[in-house]
């Protein structure tokens, strides 16, 4: 079974500006794949976090000197006329697609406003996955998607605010009714990332495994995919784990293969051994 992390950040300078991820000033791909593979993780897909303006640079290093082992999620700047003709030529050198944060204003206001209709348009002409940490524009998402049959959508984060809340247990999980509501669109999936982050419980966290189930339940493990963002998580890579992998007894064998990678490589085009398709 491959293991395969869907969200973590690199970076080689400058603190996090999301005080929820370990205040350094470099997480490195040789840390990472060193804590990889104590983990049993077998790769991991970047996302380039903005306080570090060379972080996609490092992305793409990290594609080019560990083959198989690191993907990118990137971004366009979403008020640049230009990012719209980028979008066509996008997936190269280890890039799967685009990732954005609509939780502030004004970008959450362009997501209920109809301002990004052409992000969605372009990503679905050009077969460009896109993942978001939407939590506030989760009904405007189900539009998007039925407008946009072949557009597939990432919900991050079990569809929660990440690292952005401080809400645990129950209040963080306070959007699941309506997460649930997209599974009635095909080209929504949902990222199991940084669960245990949530949790206001020790590991194995079971708070959580409520909400996960449901999620399994709506989704199902082929739009299911396991991660962590490490980088802000209580506990250790193998941990998070065997959260899955040993801790949730109604995934089956072939739940499993799915949720903890071979779903994600299906949904993002990334066969590890042959690049990005």
């Amino acid at each position: 079974m491959q293991i395969v992390d869907a969200q973590i950040h690199l970076w080689g300078t400058g603190l996090p500006s999301n005080q929820s991820h370990i205040q350094v000033t470099a997480f490195t791909p040789e840390e990472a794949i060193g804590l990889m593979d104590e983990g049993g993780v077998d790769a991991a897909v970047i996302h380039p976090p903005g306080w570090d303006p060379k972080s996609t640079e490092m992305a793409f290093a990290a594609v080019k000197d560990y083959p198989g082992r690191f993907a990118v999620m990137g971004s366009l700047p979403l008020d640049d006329p230009a990012s719209r003709e980028k979008i066509a030529d996008w997936k190269k050198d280890g890039m799967l697609g685009l990732r954005y944060t609509f939780l502030t204003d004004p970008v959450r206001q362009w997501v209920a406003e109809g301002t990004l209709d052409w992000l969605w348009a372009a990503a679905e002409e050009a077969d460009v996955p896109i993942a978001m940490l939407a939590t506030d524009s989760l009904t405007v998402l189900g539009g998007v998607a039925e407008r946009h049959p072949g557009l597939r959508l990432t919900i991050d984060h079990l569809g929660g605010r990440g690292g952005t809340t401080q809400l645990k247990d129950v209040e963080a999980m306070a959007h699941i009714p309506e997460l649930l509501a997209l599974a009635k669109h095909s080209n929504i999936a949902v990222k199991a990332t940084g669960a245990p982050g949530y949790s206001s419980e020790a590991y194995p966290f079971p708070a959580m495994h409520t909400y996960l189930q449901q999620i399994y339940d709506a989704f199902g493990p082929n739009r299911m995919f396991w991660g962590t963002d490490i980088t802000k998580m209580p506990c250790s890579w193998a941990q998070c784990v065997a959260m899955f992998t040993e801790e949730l007894p109604w995934l089956n064998d072939a739940d499993k293969r799915l949720i903890m990678g071979e779903a994600l490589c299906a949904w993002w085009g990334w066969d590890r051994k042959k690049g990005v398709s």
